[in-house]
């Protein structure tokens, strides 16, 4: 079981840092060993975290701002937001969030899909969104990531490129603020009781070692390769969040 968990992880640290939806390979293979999805939930997020600051680490020269609003700006909207999330989901029932995912991440591939392969690039610096609207969209992004997470790599990749980002900013980028967003939320988690520490140390040392690697082949990557693996997991993570949401 302890193998099936590190192999998640690993899996996990690759797909959040190429393109995110790591934790709907870690909450399965989780649920599997026992826990329930509330339990799995928090239980991944922790884990995953160390493999977050590794993969923003390794490809932090990359990291951008969007137009007129700072890096900085996005930093403080993830931290507070990923705070409020954390906050929702000690005290709700994550029913309802857990229903909107396949749309949120159908809505994230469509739109990374038109922002990078059918819209017209826009030029250096002029993305396609204002910056209300970038704000308006990272915290609503930020408060949904610290209360589930899933996601929350395509989501931010849709915003980011349709702001005018390359992909390889809008990855490195999106890998920070995906760790600063959990940094909040794992702050709340870590006072949560029963919380199993063997199953958060090896999924977090695979995801680790997956965060790295993910962050080199970020950088060496084709990036019109990157882009259509993207889509293409995109639609696979719909299909099959469909899939098991009409299960319930």
């Amino acid at each position: 079981m302890l193998l099936l968990i590190l192999a998640a992880g690993l899996w996990a640290g690759m797909q959040n840092t190429l393109a995110g939806g790591g934790s709907f390979v870690t909450l399965p293979a989780l649920i599997v060993s026992g826990m329930s999805p509330l339990a799995a939930n928090i239980t991944s997020t922790v884990a995953l975290f160390p493999g977050q600051v590794t993969a923003g680490l390794a490809g932090r020269s990359l990291v951008s701002g969007v137009g007129r609003l700072s890096f900085r700006w996005l930093f403080v909207l993830s931290l507070v937001g990923g705070a409020l999330g954390g906050l929702l989901l000690l005290n709700t029932p994550p029913n309802v969030f857990a229903r909107l995912v396949p749309w949120l991440v159908l809505f994230a591939t469509l739109v990374f899909a038109w922002g990078n392969f059918l819209r017209k690039t826009p030029a250096p610096g002029q993305g396609a969104l204002p910056t209300w609207a970038v704000v308006a969209i990272q915290s609503a992004i930020a408060v949904y990531g610290g209360y589930f997470g899933g996601g929350i790599g395509f989501l931010m990749l849709a915003a980011l490129t349709a702001a005018g980002l390359t992909m390889r900013a809008a990855g490195a980028t999106k890998n920070v603020l995906a760790g600063v967003m959990n940094a909040a939320a794992v702050a709340i988690f870590l006072f949560t009781p029963e919380i199993p520490w063997l199953r958060v140390g090896v999924l977090s040392a695979g995801a680790v070692i997956g965060g790295y690697l993910g962050a080199l082949l970020l950088r060496r990557a084709n990036e019109k390769v990157i882009r259509a693996f993207v889509v293409f997991l995109g639609v696979c993570l719909t299909v099959g969040l469909f899939i098991r949401s009409g299960s319930h």
